[in-house]
């Protein structure tokens, strides 16, 4: 007989994990199918160089939301998160560097403008204003456009008018600060607020971090702001790590989830979802194990869920298409490598561990370097002079690496998420593993020879293993026809699929991409009200 479920969940990343406790926690049996040896999705942690552990692909920490932590108790089952000493560092091309990161900020923005030190302060409150109205959205169901008369429209138009509230208690400019900062470009945003290219790239790096886009793309600037939503430790806008990696968070959820009595299947890749009569009843594994369940909720991108996994003859036909475009590809190399010693930086020489070396490294030294790279992968595959941003978790985390010894995270853009002229990833993915050392060797001339050993992972990589479509980091792009209520299309923003008893709970809903819990908190209340309404409907 199959196995029989409350609720099964297809994929078991950070989200469907999340979403498995809450619906665990409401008394649900809930079953969690993983199609890797190992739960997390793309936050894991595993030895990719003997003696040498790294977060394999997402890698830094201020996402996470604090409710979620708080609600599954993750400290309790063994996360902990440290705040990098310094936020950013940022070399430039004329031997300068410039550090971020609480009362220094202003002190290094100044050594290259002082007018611009004198704006940080305005800046970030104006961004903390957005940030915290963008943040209660976080955890909230977007309003759903709906098909059909005012009976099915009034919930929605009532849900509307509350966000609406939010909104209005904005004055006129901040009204005009939101508007900018969703329809603008990260670069002309701030080029107007100003005048230094130092500042601008290390604000700007955000608004292309998986974003396969120029700085000074319209939309761009979004991206910018999705990136300050999150906290470490109760401080707004930190970055942090995980003691063990990325994978400490998962296996701290993980171990919540099963104290709740959620069953989680490892290496139970999922073949098909099994529709009859227009719903959702199950799944088939690639082993051809059966499992059945009254909902069915999947944590992949939407498209590898509807052009893979169900049958086209079962989607309606306006939905199907919708899909089908669904853009996704972020542009990204992720790489780990194993260290012998710390870069020694040009700009600020030594390789004893100091500050510096804790912070989210960016080579990048300006917009208009980021503009270059972008046109450069459109145009050949990749960047001649790539975007690369390094961490070294080690110097925070000693568990990863042998004594005297680091292993570093290159998280690597712009490269085209599909190779123009039908080449394959397969066969470039050593060059630009080279390319990627050679452009951090050039501020940090140690950086080449003391690489042991290397872990990459192209586009190409990053699909086969995650299901990252084209490397897509958020399950889909962040752009306005795919945010918000629209994320993943009209009509479905409210974590409901298109067939009865079909749910989703990734970053391809609402509110996107990051190592959040959000979506699978989502929608999990959405599950947990819809079981809730049977019951009633059966009692009465």
């Amino acid at each position: 007989m199959p196995a029989k479920s409350d609720v099964l969940i297809v994929g078991g990343g950070h989200n469907g994990l999340v979403c498995a406790a809450y619906l665990a926690a409401a008394g649900l049996k809930v079953t969690v199918l993983e199609r890797r040896h190992v739960v997390g999705g793309a936050a894991v942690t595993e030895e990719f160089h003997p003696g040498f552990r790294n977060s394999v692909a997402s890698y830094t920490v201020s996402l996470l939301n604090p409710k979620v932590i708080r609600d599954l108790d993750l400290h309790t089952h063994g996360l902990r998160v440290v705040e990098r000493e310094v936020s950013n560092f940022l070399p430039t091309e004329d031997g300068r560097y410039l550090a971020t990161g609480g009362d220094r900020t202003r002190r290094e923005v100044a050594k290259f403008s002082q007018k611009d030190a004198e704006r940080l302060d305005a800046y970030g409150e104006r961004l903390d204003i957005i940030a915290d109205l963008l943040r209660d959205l976080v955890l909230q169901t977007p309003p759903n456009v709906v098909d059909g008369g005012w009976r099915a429209a009034l919930p929605e138009l009532v849900h509307a008018a509350g966000l609406g509230k939010r909104f209005s208690k904005l004055d006129m400019t901040m009204r005009q600060e939101l508007l900018s900062l969703f329809v603008t470009s990260a670069g002309d945003y701030l080029d107007g607020w100003f005048e230094s290219a130092p500042i601008k790239a290390v604000y700007g790096f955000d608004g292309v971090v998986g974003n396969y886009a120029s700085p000074y793309s319209p939309g761009s600037a979004y991206v910018l702001l999705h990136h300050v939503f999150g906290e470490v430790n109760g401080k707004k806008g930190a970055w942090g790590h995980a003691i063990g990696g990325m994978g400490a968070i998962t296996q701290a959820m993980a171990k919540s989830a099963a104290s709740r009595g959620v069953d989680i299947r490892v290496d139970a890749g999922v073949r098909e979802i099994i529709v009859e009569n227009g719903k959702a009843i199950g799944a088939v594994t690639e082993s051809g194990e059966t499992f059945h369940a009254a909902a069915v909720v999947s944590n992949l991108n939407p498209k590898l869920l509807y052009t893979r996994l169900i049958d086209a003859a079962a989607l309606p036909a306006p939905f199907r298409q919708r899909i089908d475009q669904w853009r996704c590809g972020s542009g990204t190399f992720r790489m780990n490598v194993a260290l012998s010693e710390l870069p020694d930086f040009t700009c600020l020489p030594g390789k004893q561990r100091a500050p510096h070396h804790t912070a989210g490294i960016i080579i990048a030294p300006t917009l208009g370097y980021m503009e270059r790279a972008y046109f450069d992968a459109r145009t050949h595959g990749w960047s001649k002079q790539p975007i690369v941003e390094i961490l070294i978790p080690s110097t925070l985390d000693s568990s990863l690496a042998p004594p005297g010894q680091h292993v570093a995270s290159m998280f690597c853009q712009h490269v085209a998420p599909s190779l123009p002229n039908g080449e394959s990833w397969d066969t470039h993915r050593e060059t630009v593993a080279d390319l990627m050392i050679e452009t951090v060797n050039a501020f940090a001339p140690n950086f080449k020879a003391s690489v042991l050993g290397r872990q990459i992972n192209s586009p190409l990589d990053l699909e086969r293993t995650f299901g990252l479509i084209g490397g897509d980091i958020f399950h889909g792009q962040l752009s306005l026809d795919q945010m918000f209520s629209a994320r993943p299309m009209l009509g479905h923003g409210n974590y409901r699929g298109p067939l009865a008893g079909l749910y989703m709970c990734g970053s391809g809903t609402h509110p996107g991409g990051g190592v959040t819990g959000a979506p699978g908190h989502n929608a999990a209340h959405e599950i947990i009200n819809d079981f809730r309404r049977k019951v009633v409907r059966r009692m009465t």
